[in-house]
């Protein structure tokens, strides 16, 4: 018996980790579809909510509606099924995809290449401990939920340290094939026989709002994992991998809620989430208040683990005990974590112009807290519905907040835009377009600088020298992925064309409307909307004399816009003998080595440019990394503060099959 239980041990193990090894992986494949938006990682994180919904609704129609001496059968005909829908997978990766409807997409794309797979994986661990008690006439074993969760913790971090940087992505599909059907080997071992081994016990009646905790208590956590893991990467810090900790801490506080409940004090830890929820509830209603980065994680990561610690808590406390609940009560739990995803990362953006997700998590979290401690007196009442009442007082607050000196703001699947007026420190009128804490492009509204390229694109800087330099006085094809405010247009004259990239429709509108860079060029400008890459990949030559890549200045860094295949398309769009301009403006990321990597493989010469801010003219520090086929360029007096590119010996140049930041990120 006990080599059985540890054999139910490794296959909840070897599960989990599989798991949280195909999410990355299979986001990973998605992004250069959908322009490496963060947007697309965040909808996938519903879809598997969703898939986890699923697997936890398999269970329990399994175990509860279909006779035990079929379970074995229905459940070893769909491990067979997904191990060949994985097979498939790996070897015939053709994703469908639309991108004018990203959110269908994903999801259709998706489940038609892991969907019964993941389906089946995240059954494992409420599965195997029906079935373990079920076999040894026992309670459930909760903490076996604690060990798929540390698995999985495991296997999170091991994805972009040890996998990612090692693996293409086609060894990452065939191996993870391989780990799928070991999974299946174990898991027909583990079925035949067991659950016939006893019939489920009689269900007890559980109170109907008993039941709705279940959903609402793990809904709460789900909200505050995702609202929070957007605040951060957004409004915080636009850190590469950042989305790692918030996910750590969630599956830390179900491992200690479910492998070590004696060790939590349930009152003090309901304290303290009550005075962070407070605290960080107050300073949201102060956007223009900054934290230091440091201090900003350790808080709203603290207000994270107490708060889904306090509702997971809860949660084990509210168990049942008997096998015959426990299969709804799984299933209560993925609702409510797929229900909180839908809420904060689909419907949110739809309802909310402006981003209120964080407010409203927090008075979301107040509330459901405040009915789970209801039973518990009259003072637990009276301060979990003050605290509730302050946090929903904050909600309106914030809407205030967000009016000041915001002139628009817009939301979509991209994520939240807004310009916002202020002054120059010579006091003239300025705007600046922002996604988060990433500036876009500004413009000083004085006659006198109008015009004047601002922010990374100053006349010094490596575009400015570029567009300068390039054609002398001849008419100039000009090429740009990424719009902002459309800067770039005030280099154009008279006879020049200048085609804009952008991928959120939402830009274009504000650049035009709010800012006067584009109807104010002499030039002929165009758009082309979508994903750069795609579209000059469509295109016939343009034969640009600049090519200006525009798009990683964030830390959702469109990696397909760096690849050997990528090159290869921007040297068919280019003229003979013209000028790839990167900007890598970056404060996690140096993208340097890998661009001269890049360069070293297509046999351009590449050099750096960097310069230094001036707030008088409204331009910020800006490195640019420039490529051309032109042996004379660099020769030339104007590039003469143009540097060799850094080189480091354990890099290569990234394709559509391997790439990975994490040896470039300035830890």
């Amino acid at each position: 018996m006990r080599s059985l239980k540890l054999l139910f041990q490794a296959e909840i193990v070897l599960a989990s980790a599989l798991l949280f090894l195909i999410e990355p992986l299979a986001a990973k494949q998605l992004l250069p579809i959908f322009g490496g938006s963060a947007s697309v990682w965040i909808t996938c994180l519903v879809f598997f909510q969703t898939a986890l919904l699923l697997g936890y609704l398999y269970t329990h129609l399994l175990t509860t509606r279909i006779k035990p001496s079929q379970q074995s059968h229905l459940h070893t005909a769909l491990l067979i099924a997904a191990t060949l829908s994985a097979l498939l997978w790996t070897f015939h990766f053709t994703p469908f995809a639309r991108p004018n409807h990203p959110i269908a997409s994903i999801f259709l794309a998706l489940a038609a290449t892991i969907g019964l797979p993941f389906i089946l994986l995240a059954s494992t661990s409420p599965l195997l401990q029906i079935w373990q008690s079920r076999l040894d006439g026992e309670t459930i074993p909760y903490h076996l939920f604690g060990l798929s969760n540390t698995a999985s913790l495991a296997a999170l971090f091991a994805y972009p340290t040890l996998v990612e940087p090692r693996l293409a992505l086609s060894t990452q599909r065939i191996l993870w094939t391989i780990g799928l059907a070991v999974f299946a080997i174990l898991s027909i071992t583990l079925a035949t026989g067991i659950p016939s081994a006893s019939q489920p016990q009689p269900a007890t009646v559980t109170h109907g709002r008993t039941k709705l905790l279940w959903f609402l208590l793990p809904l709460a956590a789900s909200m505050q994992l995702s609202a929070i893991t957007q605040h951060l990467t957004v409004n915080v810090a636009a850190i590469p991998l950042l989305w790692i900790l918030p996910l750590a801490v969630y599956l830390l506080t179900f491992v200690a809620a479910f492998q070590f409940p004696r060790l939590i004090p349930r009152f003090p830890l309901a304290g303290v989430a009550a005075v962070l929820l407070i605290a960080l509830g107050q300073f949201l209603t102060r956007p223009a208040m900054a934290l230091p980065i440091g201090l900003a994680l350790a808080l709203f990561l603290a207000e994270l683990f107490t708060a889904a610690l306090a509702c997971h808590s809860e949660l084990y406390r509210l168990r049942p005990a008997e096998t015959a609940n426990a299969s709804w009560f799984y299933l209560m739990i993925a609702a409510g974590g797929a229900t909180g995803a839908f809420l904060i990362a689909i419907a949110a953006p739809i309802l909310f112009v402006a981003n209120y997700d964080l407010s409203i998590t927090f008075a979301s979290t107040a509330a459901i807290l405040l009915a789970a401690f209801w039973a518990d007196g009259l003072k637990p009442r009276l301060l979990g519905g003050t605290i509730t009442a302050l946090l929903l007082w904050f909600c309106v607050a914030l809407r205030g907040a967000y009016a000041y000196n915001t002139l628009l703001t817009v939301r979509n699947f991209y994520g939240s835009l807004r310009v916002q007026r202020g002054v120059t420190p010579a006091g003239d009128d300025l705007r600046t377009f922002m996604h988060g804490t990433i500036v876009h492009g500004t413009q000083i509204f004085n006659p006198a600088l109008i015009r004047t390229p601002t922010t990374y694109y100053a006349p010094d800087s490596g575009i400015g020298l570029s567009l300068e330099s390039c054609c002398g006085a001849r008419p100039r094809t000009i090429g740009v992925v990424g719009l902002g405010v459309g800067t770039l247009a005030a280099y154009g004259r008279p006879g020049d064309t200048i085609r804009f990239y952008e991928i959120n429709p939402a830009v274009q509108p504000i650049a035009q409307n709010l800012f006067t860079y584009l109807r104010q060029s002499p030039a002929a400008i165009t758009f082309a909307t979508g994903d750069a890459r795609a579209s000059l990949a469509a295109e016939p030559p343009h034969h640009f004399n600049v090519l200006a890549i525009d798009a990683f200045s964030g830390d959702a860094i469109p990696l397909h816009l760096l690849t050997a295949e990528a090159m290869q398309v921007y040297l068919r769009q280019l003229a003979p003998g013209g000028i790839l301009a990167f900007h890598i403006s970056n404060q996690y990321i140096d993208l340097e080595p890998e661009l001269g990597a890049l360069a070293r493989s297509t046999g351009l010469d590449a050099r750096a440019i960097s310069t230094e801010g001036n707030p008088d003219r409204g331009e910020l520090r800006a490195t640019w990394v420039l490529m051309t086929s032109n042996p004379q360029l660099f020769a030339a007096p104007a590039f003469a503060r143009a540097t060799p590119l850094q080189t480091r010996w354990n890099l290569r140049p990234w394709t559509d099959d391997y790439s990975s930041l994490t040896p470039l990120i300035r830890w």
